[in-house]
């Protein structure tokens, strides 16, 4: 087997993951508040990382700090810096979706969040405009698709009213998009493995505070959650994360891209099975449309032909 099919398995493995998560953050809502929920197992999801940054710098020949010059010790305290500050703002970015995303999944069908959840793919050139960048114009077909599939999804009637649950999926989309930016600046700078195990461990910190604040933890209706916490926390943050990263350094962008958009299917899926959740001839008509809208989004530009002139 090739490299590159080994690569799009584990990218399917990762979609999968990812999808069935809805599933797990559904579930954990019928033992423990969001978040109760959500700060323990983002936290978990930061900790498993660390064996795998320590997995993955082992063999790397380290110079002691006396070799290196002022320079680059200066460098190497900058270079810290910027990774704990981009960690934090990651993480405080990703605390404010995902808990969007968590009070939401409270209120409306894992599948129906899966879906509303990925139109972060088609609302970040949205901000990239907002903010002078340059987007493609075939994106703007899939803002209006996305709008008209996010219409079929959630409008059950005329009065074009999002349900609440549906609104707070879709203001966690909003967010993802911020967080997304906020990672594309980041994470060409620093190690994307550490800056994603920082910013897991802040978002669970900020979500336990959160906890002893607004919520009433008890201990035996968290250890009663261990499974959707440890799936969620475990699989979905530590080893789908994990898997992407070793995953995309075979497999080419789009393919990737396209893949791991397969979530949003996964998630309907797993909601079928595993919660018996259904869904409507429109509603389902809503999520093939917003599904074209995240394909159409990622497909690559047609390359220009090359310049021969001398």
């Amino acid at each position: 087997m090739s490299k590159k099919m080994q690569s799009n398995i584990l990218l399917l493995i990762t979609a999968f993951i990812w999808g069935s998560a809805f599933v797990a953050q559904k579930s954990g809502m019928d033992y423990i508040e969001p978040f109760t929920y959500n700060g323990i197992r983002t936290f978990i999801g930061g900790l498993v990382l660390i064996p795998v940054i320590l997995i993955m710098n082992r063999g790397k020949a380290k110079p002691e700090e006396t070799e290196l010059t002022e320079e680059e010790q200066a460098a190497k305290a900058a270079q810290n810096k910027l990774l704990i500050i981009g960690g934090i703002c990651c993480g405080a970015a990703l605390f404010v979706a995902s808990s969007l995303q968590q009070f939401g999944v409270s209120y409306t069908t894992a599948g129906k969040a899966g879906f509303i959840t990925t139109l972060y793919v088609v609302i970040v050139p949205i901000i990239s405009v907002i903010i002078g960048k340059k987007v493609r114009p075939i994106m703007w077909l899939c803002v209006i698709m996305g709008a008209v599939g996010l219409y079929l999804l959630c409008m059950t009637d005329a009065s074009f009213k999002l349900k609440f649950g549906d609104m707070l999926v879709l203001l966690c989309a909003f967010a993802f998009s911020l967080h997304i930016m906020i990672i594309d600046h980041f994470s060409p700078k620093v190690d994307g493995v550490k800056l994603s195990c920082i910013q897991f461990l802040f978002a669970g910190l900020l979500g336990i505070i959160c906890m002893f604040i607004f919520e009433h933890p008890d201990i035996n209706a968290i250890l009663d959650c261990w499974l959707p916490i440890l799936y969620a926390g475990v699989l979905s943050c530590g080893i789908g994360y994990t898997l992407q990263i070793v995953a995309q350094k075979h497999a080419e962008p789009t393919v990737a891209s396209l893949l791991m958009s397969l979530e949003s299917v996964f998630a309907v899926i797993s909601g079928a099975v595993l919660l018996h959740e259904t869904m409507s001839a429109r509603e389902l008509l809503g999520c093939v449309v917003i599904f074209a809208a995240v394909i159409i989004a990622q497909l690559p530009e047609k390359n220009k032909l090359p310049d021969t002139q001398n």
